[in-house]
């Protein structure tokens, strides 16, 4: 649905993103993630065709980014969408269903099931007196107007409140689940984590990682097992009548099974843990700043 080949945006002397290329599947979420300035938001904008790439290509459900045919297709969200605050969410939507060329009927019937979706009530109320999240909820109202097959989203929940941040994650899962294919970049790398099939890692222009949480963690983060033992054993640590161990692989807890055993005890648990996104995001961010 989606095919990036050695993107690369440069403005003057510098290079905004260098050598990006990933691919998302239809009815796939694939989020984009790193540190302010690693190249999120200006890939996004080449995704959506508004900016043109140095060199690289983009395709979006089978057509060059920037083209009438992939925009027909395509629904952008920017992280800052300003809306015309004069308008109602009704006459801003279908104005914009106009620009679309959407019938009437069809127009009526999309905007107010999307609202009802949205669980927006105030239909009638003007732009400029609704609260950031009634207008984050229209702006995303209005990137379904075409009932587009493919979604970029930039920050969707920016600058929420948790309550209104938490439906429109739920919103973005429930889009995907419809058979959209989402592209989005998210800070709260929880959100990122909960709802995005694969994940591409971005420092300083470039994807340094992608793929599945899964993989990502295998390929890039670390693995604990913590230990406890009824008897002491070289490295332990007394917790709650207990001695708990902590190795980082399974010969590792073996060796602690047999010491346990030579002191006439034995082992009543094993708990592993694995990295986080974040602590996979935060070591590859700073590994990729010290290069």
């Amino acid at each position: 649905m989606i095919e990036v080949r050695d993107l690369r945006k440069e403005y003057g002397g510098f290079t905004a993103v260098e050598g990006s290329t990933f691919s998302v599947d239809t009815g796939e979420v694939y989020g984009i993630i790193g540190p302010n300035g690693a190249g999120k938001t200006t890939t996004l904008k080449m995704l959506a065709g508004l900016l043109e790439p140095t060199a690289g290509d983009v395709s979006v459900a089978g057509h060059d980014a920037g083209t009438t045919e992939m925009r027909r297709k395509l629904g952008f969200l920017p992280e800052e969408s300003p809306l015309y605050e004069e308008m109602t969410p009704l006459s801003y939507l279908h104005f914009f269903a106009d620009l679309y060329d959407v019938a009437d009927g069809v127009a009526d019937r999309r905007i107010h099931d999307t609202l009802d979706e949205l669980d927006l009530e105030h239909r009638d109320r003007q732009l400029g007196d609704m609260s950031k999240g009634m207008k984050r909820k229209v702006a995303i109202a209005r990137s379904l107007i075409n009932d587009p097959d493919v979604l970029v989203y930039d920050e969707p929940a920016s600058g929420l409140d948790p309550l209104t941040t938490n439906y429109v994650i739920d919103f973005t899962s429930d889009l995907a689940d419809q058979g959209k294919t989402i592209v989005f970049s998210a800070h709260n790398l929880y959100h990122v984590e909960s709802i995005c099939d694969r994940i591409a890692i971005m420092n300083e222009g470039r994807v340094v990682a992608q793929g599945g949480l899964e993989d990502l963690r295998a390929e890039h983060g670390e693995t604990e097992y913590h230990v406890f033992t009824t008897v002491e054993v070289p490295g332990s640590v007394k917790e709650n009548g207990r001695y708990r161990s902590v190795v980082d692989s399974m010969d590792g807890v073996e060796r602690i099974r047999a010491d346990a055993q030579d002191a006439d005890g034995s082992v009543v648990d094993i708990r592993t843990e694995e990295s986080s996104l974040e602590e996979v995001f935060l070591d590859l961010a700073e590994s990729g700043a010290k290069t």
